[in-house]
C-alpha cells in the first residue's frame, strides 16, 4: 500500500507539473504570441567549480556537489511583436535567475520548464485526454488498437478506460503500449524567454548561466624511486557532469579554490522516472509481481509518441555504468584574482552523466627525502604507538614543481626490480607555489613513540613529560614531534632545542639506526598560572 501511495504522489505532482506548462502554453496562444526555438549551440564553454566541501576523494555521479558556468552562443531569428523564445537542450540543473542572454532586445521574463518528454510525463500529461491502446499477441505477433482514456484516479498503477470498461495496465496479459496523438512536452531541459521585437531579427546570442550537477577533483599518481630521494609526479582532472545534456566540442575550465555561493534550493528537473504497471494476479494474493515498469519513449510517423512497457530485469540489463574517458592532453594553470584557474587546451566534450580525465601535469626527478613524525597533546598521558612517515619537498622550479596543486587524491608507488608496488594512499590539500609539499606514506612499525607522564605536576605549576622514539630501520632517521598545546599552555623547559612550525611547538630529531632518543620537557597549562593583582 505504501508503494501504491508513492506513486499516487508522483502522479499528482507530474500532472501539477503538466497543469502548470498547458497554462504557460495556454497564455502564449491567448496573446497569439508564438514559439520560437533557438538555434543549436555554435559554441560552448562549461567552467566548473568544485565541491566547497569536498578536497579530494572519488566522485559520485549522482551525488555531484559542485557546479559550472555554461556559456552558449546561438542564433536566434525572432518576429515582430511579443514571441516566446526557446533555448533548449540547456542543462537539468540549471538556476534560471542566473541566466544571462547578452545581444536579445526585450526580454520581458524568464521561465525554467522543468518537465521532461519522459514515459512518466507523457502518462501525467494524457490523464483525462485520449489515446490509443496497442494490445499485442506475442505468438501470432497480431496487434488490436482500442482507443480510450488515461484516468486520473487510478491506484496502485496506470488505469485507463475503453468501450470494454475500466482496466489497469499489463493485466491483460499480453504486450501494451500507448500512442499519443501529440504532446507539449519537449524532450530536452528548456528555458525559454518571453521577449518583444519592434522588427524581425536575427541575432547572435550569447546564452550564460550557472547550473548544479557538476564536480571535479585532482587525482595524482606519484612513482618513489628505489632509493627513496626522488619522486615522479602525474597528474589527472576529472571532469564529471551529472546532468542529462552534454556538452560536445566544448572549451573546458577548472577553478581551484572555493567561491563562496549563496543559493536557495532548486527545483530539480523532472527527468521522467519509470511508471509502475502492474496488476495483481489472479492467483494467490501471497504471489508478488514482478514490477513493470514503462521505460522509454520514441516516436512513430505521423507525430505520433510511443511508450513501451518492458520488464524490470529488461531496463537493468540495459542499464550500464556511467563510463569514464580519458584524454591525453594537459591542462594550463592560469590566475583568476586569488583562484587558479586550469583551461583545457584543445575542445573536449563533456558528455552527459560521464566523468572524464584529462592530464593535469608531469614532472619527474623531484628530489625528495622522507621525514618520520608524531602528533601528540602538550600533556598526553601514557601511549604508545607507530609514527607516520611523509615524503617532503618544496613547490618550487628547484625542485622541479613550482605551479599550484589543486586538493586531491594521491596514490604513491615504488619500484621494486621492474614492477610498481602501492605504498599508500592519502589526500593532498590545495598547495601554492614555494609552500612546502608533504605526502603520506602512512605509519611506519619501524619507528615507534612511546609518550609518558613523568610527574603530575612539578612545583604545583608544570607537567613534566617524557617521549622515547625508538628506530628499528637500518639507517638513521630524521623525526618531528609536534606538541598541541590547550589554549594558554606553553613549554617552558626542553632538553632539546625547540622550534615553532605553523604556530605549533615542534622538535626534531636525528635517531640512529638501532637506537632509542629520548626527549623531556615541560608544560605549563593557563589555568594553573597565578592570577595577576
Amino acid at each position: 500500500m505504501r508503494g501504491r501511495h508513492w506513486l499516487w504522489m508522483v502522479l499528482a505532482a507530474l500532472r501539477s507539473l503538466a497543469a502548470a506548462a498547458d497554462d504557460v502554453a495556454a497564455d502564449d496562444a491567448a496573446a497569439g504570441r508564438p514559439s520560437i526555438v533557438a538555434g543549436s549551440p555554435s559554441d560552448v564553454s562549461v567552467t566548473v567549480y568544485r565541491a566547497p566541501h569536498r578536497n579530494s576523494g572519488s566522485i559520485d555521479l549522482g551525488q555531484l556537489g559542485g557546479f559550472a558556468l555554461v556559456s552558449e552562443t546561438r542564433t536566434v531569428r525572432l518576429p515582430v511583436g511579443e514571441s516566446r523564445l526557446r533555448f533548449e537542450g540547456v542543462a537539468d540543473g540549471i538556476e534560471p535567475a542566473s541566466a544571462i542572454i547578452a545581444g536579445l532586445p526585450g526580454i520581458l521574463e524568464k521561465n525554467r520548464e522543468g518537465q521532461l518528454l519522459s514515459p512518466s510525463a507523457l502518462i501525467a500529461a494524457a490523464v483525462g485526454k485520449p489515446v490509443v491502446l496497442v494490445r499485442t499477441n506475442a505468438k501470432t505477433g497480431k496487434a488490436v488498437r482500442l482507443s480510450g482514456t488515461i484516468l486520473s484516479d487510478a491506484e496502485g498503477g496506470v488505469a485507463f478506460k475503453t468501450a470494454q470498461g475500466v482496466e489497469g495496465l499489463r493485466c491483460s496479459g499480453l504486450a501494451e503500449s500507448f500512442e499519443f496523438t501529440s504532446t507539449e512536452l519537449s524532450a530536452l531541459p528548456t528555458l525559454s524567454v518571453m521577449v518583444r521585437a519592434a522588427q524581425a531579427t536575427t541575432a547572435t546570442v550569447t546564452l550564460s548561466y550557472l547550473a548544479r550537477g557538476f564536480d571535479w577533483a585532482a587525482d595524482y599518481v606519484a612513482t618513489l624511486s628505489s632509493d627513496g630521494k626522488a619522486l615522479e609526479l602525474g597528474a589527472w582532472v576529472t571532469l564529471a557532469n551529472g546532468n542529462g545534456v552534454g556538452f560536445p566540442s566544448a572549451r573546458a575550465q577548472v577553478v581551484a579554490g572555493r567561491v563562496n555561493r549563496e543559493s536557495g534550493a532548486a527545483e530539480p528537473i523532472d527527468i521522467g522516472g519509470p511508471i509502475l504497471a502492474q496488476c495483481w494476479p489472479r492467483g494467490s494474493t501471497s504471489d508478488t509481481p514482478e514490477p513493470v515498469y514503462l521505460a522509454g519513449a520514441s516516436p512513430l510517423e505521423g507525430g505520433l509518441m510511443d511508450v513501451v512497457v518492458t520488464a524490470r530485469r529488461q531496463m537493468m540489463a540495459l542499464a550500464a555504468a556511467a563510463p569514464m574517458q580519458e584524454v591525453a592532453q594537459q591542462v594550463v594553470q592560469e590566475e583568476l584574482g586569488d583562484l587558479k584557474l586550469y583551461r583545457v587546451p584543445d575542445r573536449t566534450t563533456v558528455a552527459a552523466l560521464q566523468s572524464k580525465q584529462v592530464r593535469l601535469m608531469d614532472r619527474q626527478a623531484i628530489p625528495v627525502h622522507s621525514v618520520y613524525a608524531a602528533d601528540i597533546t602538550g600533556n598526553e598521558g601514557d601511549r604508545f604507538f607507530p609514527a607516520m612517515r611523509v615524503l617532503r619537498t618544496q613547490n618550487d622550479a628547484a625542485h622541479h614543481l613550482g605551479l599550484p596543486l589543486p586538493s586531491g587524491s594521491v596514490i604513491v608507488f615504488t619500484d621494486r626490480g621492474g614492477v610498481s608496488l602501492l605504498l599508500h594512499e592519502s589526500a593532498m590539500r590545495d598547495l601554492a607555489v614555494d609552500e612546502e609539499v608533504e605526502i603520506d606514506l602512512g605509519e611506519s612499525a619501524d619507528v615507534q613513540v612511546k609518550a609518558l607522564k613523568e610527574k603530575d605536576s612539578v612545583d604545583s605549576t608544570h607537567a613534566q613529560m617524557r617521549v622515547e622514539v625508538s628506530n628499528a630501520r637500518a639507517a638513521a632517521i630524521q623525526f618531528e614531534l609536534r606538541l598541541s598545546l590547550n589554549q594558554g599552555a606553553r613549554v617552558v623547559r626542553a632538553d632539546h632545542e625547540m622550534a615553532l612550525k605553523n604556530g605549533r611547538p615542534i622538535f626534531k630529531l636525528n635517531i640512529p639506526a638501532g637506537q632509542i632518543a629520548t626527549l623531556s620537557y615541560q608544560v605549563e597549562e593557563a589555568f594553573r598560572r597565578s592570577a595577576p593583582r
